[in-house]
């Protein structure tokens, strides 16, 4: 790896740092929490809001005032491992101006009880409902086993609260999903869902749409949160390859003089050497001299070579006792906000989700990790806000693939995952897009800044709302969501429907790959398709609406990246990328938008920081098992040459000099084919 190959980050955000996040209300609310508290009377409530901006604490008000106010008689507080019960501790939030305070009596917080999941702790669980005391915390785990032993009915009138909810699925092989839809259905309890992440990394629906339509939610962006803190004003996202071991060159993107945690890879993954003593060894090795272990603490102590001491919490040792210790000192409350208690953190399962480290500036990830969902936790905890931290980036380290066959194809799907987390992370930051269509009657919107000149009545217009964080942008020949439904994908779920699409192999490996792709193969038929299987209910109207918006916020957002080279200069870069874009092209319409790879920026940056060998390496392998159409591809594009056919009056052409024409085309010409040879049913 060159210097010059490790300075490119594939996402560069920059924030105004206005303080609006972090400051409290007189009943003691950051804005995050006032906003959830406006619909505590709400009997199903989903709040999406990113790591550090007070999910806890906001439950803490809801729970309070459903057992004061609306006839709740308990709450439960489900957290998916103990570490995390730890955020339930007690608060005096009358000191702050609220009208109670939390406590959990310490036999209730059954995270720190000892024992296994399904013992005791669910005996506690039934000890618990039959008593007047209010509220318990425990894991996911305890609480499936005891809604297993005792029924849902045992829980009426009680609020149970899931945090990290993303861990739930819709899937009927998971357990925790199957007793929410159970309590949904019965209908006698009140549920409060809260997640950093905004979609499942395994792209499976979090719950059935029926149940999901009964939630409230409350979302508060990743934009909101960070330009909304007081000291940290840029993040940086890159995903950097190597070849031989990582450990050899990790000092390639570790500075030793930024606050880190390390995650070193699973060691089922390629990249592990499937000896995580040694790999933890040869770091340490890497960046000084060992110098002992701190006996208060257990932290490893290193000198570099500019005689700097650093201390390094290991968590990856085997033994339970000194590993134990140095997670107790990592945890030590007197040393919150001590910024030179620790240097790097090391660990391998630990130190992701609820794990809470304010002065990390760099979350530097060895190997892909098993989801998006992790990945976005892991950025998580570098993006807290610390006096004098101006800056924190997430780095992950992937191998650049060899020759031999079977690592090629494991090397590309790795490759693959990143690039998708990249693009996906970069829509999470930005501020949220509100598209509407063009017509005569357009006009400005009140609280919206529309640049130089203001609104102009002949033109798409980009107006932006800094105090929200709202992007609006007119289309022409935007479709409109006609249901309730469609309209709330378009405001609340549009992130997950670009997971999704990112997520899809086909559509990635051709957008990035294909040299002769037509792109609107993928942003209408693969993207209409993953909206079809994901949202079947929508009718076609609104399926469209959906897919059109979805499309418009990936690709203006990497389009706006384009016009600014990337460069995180003031933190109106997007907005004046999104205006350079729209100013550059004669009119912004949706078929315009559909006629844009939405993957080109993503290769861009991968032939920046990939050797031009393995960039031809992933490419071959991927050509190497591109196929022909197949009947469901056709299926699709004939349906795109009917739609074609209804507004032109009449079919597309074979030899049109038009890509997207011809292909539609082919698709009608192969879908009759198909149907001739029974290949539909």
């Amino acid at each position: 790896m060159t210097d010059e190959k490790k300075s490119v980050p594939s996402v560069s955000v920059s924030y105004a740092r206005n303080g609006a996040s972090t400051k409290a209300n007189a009943l003691g609310m950051r804005p995050m929490q006032e906003r959830a508290y406006e619909k505590r009377g709400e009997q199903y409530l989903l709040i999406k809001s990113p790591p550090a901006s007070g999910k806890s604490r906001a439950l803490m008000f809801i729970a309070l005032d459903k057992l004061a106010h609306q006839d709740v008689r308990q709450a439960i507080i489900v957290v998916p491992e103990k570490s995390i019960g730890s955020s339930f501790n007690d608060e005096p939030l009358t000191r702050y101006g609220f009208e109670a305070d939390w406590h959990v009596e310490p036999r209730w917080n059954l995270c720190n009880a000892p024992g296994g999941d399904n013992g005791g702790k669910v005996k506690s669980v039934a000890a618990f409902l039959e008593s007047d005391d209010k509220v318990l915390v425990c894991t996911h785990a305890t609480f499936r086993f005891a809604v297993d032993e005792y029924g849902v009915e045992k829980f009426d009138d009680r609020l149970i609260a899931v945090d990290e909810f993303h861990h739930v699925s819709a899937n009927p092989d998971n357990k925790l999903g199957q007793h929410l839809g159970q309590f949904m259905a019965r209908d006698r309890v009140h549920i409060v869902a809260m997640t950093g992440s905004y979609f499942r990394g395994d792209a499976e629906a979090v719950l059935a749409p029926h149940d999901e339509t009964k939630f409230e939610s409350v979302t508060y962006t990743y934009y909101e949160q960070l330009n909304g803190y007081e000291y940290l004003k840029q993040l940086d996202i890159g995903y950097f390859f190597y070849s031989g071991s990582y450990a050899d060159d990790i000092l390639g993107v570790l500075d030793p003089a930024e606050k880190t945690i390390i995650h070193i890879p699973n060691v089922n993954s390629r990249e592990s050497t499937k000896d995580k003593i040694k790999e933890v060894e040869h770091i340490i090795g890497e960046l000084g001299e060992w110098q002992g272990a701190d006996p208060l603490t257990g932290f490893q102590l290193v000198k570099t070579p500019e005689g700097r001491i650093l201390r390094i919490a290991d968590l990856v040792d085997d033994d339970p006792a000194k590993r134990d210790r140095v997670s107790l000192a990592l945890k030590d409350p007197a040393q919150k906000n001590n910024r030179d208690f620790v240097d790097i953190i090391i660990a391998l399962g630990m130190a992701k989700e609820g794990f809470d480290w304010i002065w990390c500036e760099h979350a530097l990830t060895v190997g892909y990790r098993s989801s998006l969902t992790e990945i976005v936790q892991i950025i998580g905890r570098a993006t807290r806000d610390a006096p004098n931290k101006t800056r924190a980036r997430f780095t992950n380290l992937i191998a650049e693939p060899d020759a031999s066959e079977a690592a090629v194809t494991e090397a590309v799907n790795d490759t693959l995952k990143a690039i998708a987390a990249s693009l996906l992370m970069e829509q999470v930051l930005a501020p949220r897009f509100e598209f509407k269509p063009k017509n005569p009657a357009s006009g400005p919107t009140p609280g919206f800044d529309y640049g130089e000149g203001g609104y102009d009545p002949a033109k798409c217009n980009v107006g932006f709302n800094e105090q929200t964080g709202h992007f609006q942008i007119e289309i022409n020949g935007l479709a409109e969501p006609k249901s309730n439904e469609a309209a709330r994908i378009c405001q609340e779920d549009l992130n997950e429907v670009i997971a999704a699409f990112v997520q899809d192999k086909t559509a990635i490996e051709r957008g990035l790959f294909d040299e002769e792709l037509v792109p609107e193969e993928l942003t209408q038929v693969r993207l209409g398709k993953i909206i079809k299987d994901r949202y079947p209910e929508l009718s076609d109207e609104d399926q469209e609406a959906v897919r059109q918006h979805a499309i418009a916020a990936l690709t203006l957002t990497q389009q706006a990246k384009k016009q600014t080279d990337g460069e995180p200069s003031a933190n109106t870069a997007l907005i004046d990328g999104v205006r350079k874009f729209a100013l550059s092209v004669t009119e912004l319409d949706i078929d315009l938008i559909d006629r844009i790879n939405p993957f080109g920026e993503a290769y861009a940056i991968l032939a920046k920081t990939m050797s031009e060998e393995s960039l031809k390496q992933v490419a071959a392998a991927i050509a190497a098992k591109r196929t022909t159409l197949t009947p469901e591809e056709a299926k699709e594009l004939a349906v795109r040459a009917v739609k074609f056919k209804n507004e032109r009056g009449r079919l597309p052409s074979i030899s049109s000099t038009d890509a997207w024409e011809k292909r539609m085309a082919e698709g009608a010409a192969a879908f009759v084919r198909f149907k001739d040879e029974g290949r539909y049913e």
